[in-house]
């Protein structure tokens, strides 16, 4: 295989608009689609210098650079429009972090990749917001981050303390947040403003194995390691007061909390099942892909269909989950402040995806088409009056929450009409990696990142010094520049800025 040169790979790159460049066709082999990434100044050189790296003499192994994988992409069947990488997109397994993509499903070549979802399936975010303020916490700020630290399990391995028997788990993964609100972890409300209402109906239990249900069983209500964390966090800067208030953000200093989980080792464990089975059968369909990462089959196959409701199941763990660890949080909160979570408005401001696909309706080339969208460190931002998102929402657009690193400002955005005709829809998830977790381990000293979020005000409970190194701000693009290039694109608008004062993590 030949190497190109540095300048040569530029060759097909094409810059668009202030914040987005074009891949063209032949970057990489058989691409059917053009890509795009949406990047401003400072995320452009982190992007082209991943790919400099990557067309060095010798350099062999380790994953693609972002670039290249998003080409990859847009080289795999049935793919529709362009494949899309976001402003935090950085190198993964088969999809970049931060690549979304559509298949036509009316295509009977379309493919579905648990690549292009990933391991933690229904990773996502979730913001609560109360009627407290940050004068209201302060005195008590160590105590109520001890009190969170106490009530939801973190780490590797940790295990639930949410009573569960194994029908239990068989009940929870087909209804999802409708589990949860039977048996009194959630709220009425919280259904409605949550993505999908909380239950991805084509759930099937009997597609998921055995060992992954094993996995799964202790570990629901959990708030695991890696990137996942809850934050205490106050609302800092209010773009879109409208927007705000319809969220139930009234001022500056009201107090939030953002919990950011998934599926654990549940869903892990059903990506790399799937992933082995596909590899199986991609001869037999005559599939090829420029990565074997990309590993995947016909939506409309045996796999692909089987893939898709073990996938569901997994998502509905994610959402329970994340309901679990909401009830928790407003047991803490009510027991430090001694009132009702009610009485402390302790409301789901949303919680939205940020692995998963869904079949969606979208229009291509002026025409209506039901598509696969794969978001892969990705969410969703669907436009004002879009028929799928709550009531409460038809005229802001959806909520779409993009959580900071550890110790940096969180954001709320909007979706918008241009986001749904240029990204399906889709827009960033968060920071996004700069460095790997072993070069993070390797260059920072976790007591001097304690240090500066102890100057900052920031109080931490965490269960491993080594996380704290492979968490730390300094490890990931800047939030701020991922917001603003979205903003910028237009794909979501700004709504709030929140800064944490408290974080949890495994």
């Amino acid at each position: 295989m030949v190497v190109r040169s540095y300048e040569d790979e530029l060759h097909y790159l094409e810059r668009l608009t202030d914040y987005s460049f074009r891949i063209k066709k032949g970057f990489q082999p058989n691409m059917k689609v053009e890509g795009i990434f949406y990047v401003n100044k400072q995320l452009e050189s982190l992007m082209l210098d991943e790919l400099k790296q990557s067309c060095r003499p010798g350099n062999v192994g380790g994953f693609l650079p972002g670039v290249k994988q998003i080409a990859n992409v847009a080289a795999l069947p049935g793919i529709v429009g362009r494949s899309v990488g976001l402003p935090d997109v950085h190198a993964g397994y088969g999809f970049a972090i931060g690549n979304m993509a559509a298949f036509d499903m009316n295509d009977p070549k379309s493919i579905v990749s648990p690549g292009g979802v990933g391991f933690d399936i229904n990773c996502g975010v979730r913001l609560l917001r109360t009627n407290l303020f940050e004068k209201d916490v302060l005195p008590y700020k160590e105590k109520i981050a001890q009190s969170m630290f106490d009530h939801i399990p973190v780490g590797i391995g940790s295990k639930g303390i949410i009573p569960m028997k194994a029908r239990d788990l068989e009940e929870a993964l087909e209804m999802g947040m409708d589990w949860s609100l039977r048996e009194g972890y959630s709220w009425a409300e919280d259904k409605e403003h949550c993505e999908e209402n909380g239950r991805m109906l084509t759930a099937d239990s009997s597609k998921v194995s055995t060992r992954a249900k094993k996995r799964g069983l202790p570990q629901l209500g959990t708030l695991g390691a890696g990137n996942h964390y809850a934050e205490i966090q106050v609302v800092d800067e209010i773009y879109n007061k409208s927007a705000a208030c319809k969220m139930g953000i009234e001022e500056k200093g009201q107090v939030c909390i953002m919990i950011h989980s998934g599926s654990r080792g549940f869903g892990h464990q059903v990506a790399t099942e799937a992933l082995v089975r596909m590899e199986k059968v991609m001869s037999r369909d005559k599939i090829e892909v420029n990565d074997r990462q990309l590993a995947c089959a016909q939506i409309n196959s045996e796999e692909g269909q089987d893939y898709l409701k073990a996938m569901a199941a997994a998502a509905n763990y994610a959402w329970v989950n994340r309901s679990s660890m909401t009830f928790l949080t407003r047991q803490a909160f009510a027991k430090q402040f001694n009132v009702s979570p009610d009485d402390l408005d302790m409301q789901v401001i949303y919680d939205v995806s940020h692995n998963i696909a869904k079949v969606e309706e979208h229009m291509v080339d002026g025409r209506p088409k039901t598509l696969l969208v794969h978001r892969k460190g990705a969410t969703r931002a669907f436009p004002p009056h879009h028929p799928l998102i709550p009531v409460d929402y038809q005229l802001t657009g959806q909520p779409v929450l993009i959580g900071g690193t550890m110790g940096t400002c969180s954001y709320v955005l909007t979706g918008t009409e241009k986001g749904m005709q240029e990204t399906f829809g889709s827009t960033c998830h968060g920071a996004g990696r700069a460095f790997s977790r072993a070069k993070s381990r390797r260059n920072l000293d976790y007591t001097a990142v304690l240090n500066k979020l102890e100057e900052m005000g920031i109080s931490i409970r965490v269960a491993s010094p080594k996380l704290v190194m492979e968490e730390a701000p300094e490890s990931y693009k800047n939030v701020t520049d991922v917001v603003n290039t979205c903003d910028g694109a237009g794909i979501s608008k700004k709504c709030i800025k929140l800064r944490p004062i408290a974080v949890i993590k495994g």
